[in-house]
This record gives structure tokens, sequence and C-alpha cells, in this order.
């Protein structure tokens, strides 16, 4: 809790969502706007909030469960073929704190029927949207920051007529582009779009960490043009807050994306959680 935003229960939040779904190209009904603002009553500022605390353990949320058979570049570690990412709906600072489970999906046997949830989520964006997944296995390239300089002024060159044909930005083309998928993803490269490239070695055995995963705010960037386009499905956002395609309802800071960097000589070594 920041003392700033109020935490809501699970449930209010799929209400909430619902009413903006429900709601959309016409105006909220009386009955609408009152259950809004029971679950966000009027403010004025300045405002101090109570700080609550929660005695106990709080369950986490489930973000992604990945099996190997339907994502080729997991590379999970030897006898597992599962991987569970949750996480806690609070910032750690800044962003959820994730957790990654690889398990062998044949010793799952004892199976929930609804998972438990935390009493209170800190913002909308922490709790995700149950999606059903489409994995597609696509060819992406490092963002240019990670190019040499006589490469990236080859494709500064390469860029300026292909750019002219969809006008585009040349100078941002090839990262819209070509270089980093937008969306949710399993390996890969890593977007810098917030921050410079810089090495991330495992704390346990010093090799060299790679993507996993990556957990995204939209789908499609705006200035991608027609390229990564996804398929939309009839439940897909928009969701109050999120701008763009945003099936999942998760929002990375104020649109950003959150990197899960593992040890490929060791997945189960602590991992690295990084915002671009």
């Amino acid at each position: 809790m920041d003392g700033i935003n109020p935490a809501l229960s699970p449930a209010d939040l799929r209400l909430e969502r619902r009413i903006f779904a429900a709601s959309h190209g016409r105006d909220l009904t009386s009955e609408e706007r009152e259950t809004l603002k029971r679950i966000r009553p009027p403010r004025t500022y300045p405002v101090r909030l109570a700080v609550q605390s929660y005695d106990g353990p709080i369950a986490m949320l489930p973000v992604a469960q990945l099996y190997a058979r339907d994502v080729p570049d997991l590379s999970p570690p030897e006898g597992k073929d599962l991987l569970q990412v949750l996480w806690c709906p609070f910032d750690h600072p800044i962003m959820p704190r994730t957790l990654l489970f690889w398990r062998s999906a044949a010793a799952v046997t004892d199976i929930l029927d609804t998972p438990p949830e935390p009493p209170a989520v800190q913002f909308d964006g922490y709790l995700p949207e149950p999606c059903m997944l489409e994995p597609e296995q696509i060819t992406e390239y490092p963002d240019h920051l990670e190019l040499s300089e006589e490469l990236r002024e080859q494709l500064k060159q390469w860029s300026v007529p292909q750019a002219a044909k969809e006008d585009m930005d040349p100078d941002t083309y090839y990262d819209c582009v070509l270089s980093n998928a937008p969306g949710w993803k399993v390996g890969g490269w890593p977007a810098w779009d917030s921050t410079d490239p810089s090495p991330r070695h495992c704390s346990k055995c010093g090799t060299g960490m790679e993507v996993l995963m990556t957990v995204a705010t939209f789908e499609q960037g705006d200035d991608a043009g027609d390229s990564w386009s996804p398929h939309p499905h009839p439940g897909a956002g928009p969701y109050p807050g999120h701008r763009g395609y945003n099936a999942t309802g998760v929002l990375i800071g104020s649109g950003y994306r959150q990197h899960l960097f593992v040890c490929p000589a060791e997945p189960e070594h602590p991992h690295i959680e990084l915002m671009t």
C-alpha cells in the first residue's frame, strides 16, 4: 500500500471491468454509476489515505501457465514441462514481484477449481484477465542499441526507403517493424525503450542471463504500422485506464513491459525482473 492509491478487491475490479465493457458505446445507467461510485468513491485533494495492513501471507495471482509442448522456446529444466508464473499484486517497487515454478505436468494431480486470491490489489493493471493463449512462433532481431555502429549505419540507410513506403519514421522503423515484437512473448530480445542495454549475470553462477518471458501492457504498438498485428477476440478490452488492444488487462508502469531474465545454464537459479 502506498497511501495514495486505494487498493481494491479482485471482485470489485472485475465488476468495474464488466460495467465498462457492457456500457461501451452508451451512457452509464444510474445503477452502474452508483456501483462505480461505491467501488471508487469521489475524492477531493489533498487527500490522505490510511494504509491498511493484512495479517498473514497474501495469496499471489496467476499470471501465466505455459507448457513446453506449446512453446518451443520455453527451454525448461530437465524433467519439467510446465512453467507457472505468479506475482504479488503490489509494487516491489514500481512493478509486481514474480515467482517462477517449473513443474512436471504429470505430477500435478491436486488441481484447484478456484485458486486463492489476495484480499486486495494495489492497481487495476495488476489483476490479469483470464485469456486463452494461441502461441505463434516469430522471428525478431536485437534492439538497435545492441548492434554495432557499422550495422546501425547500414540499417539507417536501408530504413529510409522502407519507411517511406509505409509513411513511418526511418529512425524508428527497424525497432518498430523488425526488432522487438510487442505483446507477451517467450524468449526473443528485450526492448530498451526506457533504459540502455547492460549485461545481466546470474547471481549463482555468473552466466549471462537471457529473456525468459515478457509481460506487456499492449499487444500492438501505436507506431508499428501493420507489423505484429494480433488477432483480437470478441472479449478483448479496452479496459478503464488502458489504451489500444489489451486483452489481459495488465498495465506495467504507465504502459511498459516487464522482462523476466533467467539463467540459461540453470533456469531454476534466481531470476531478474526489469521494466522497459
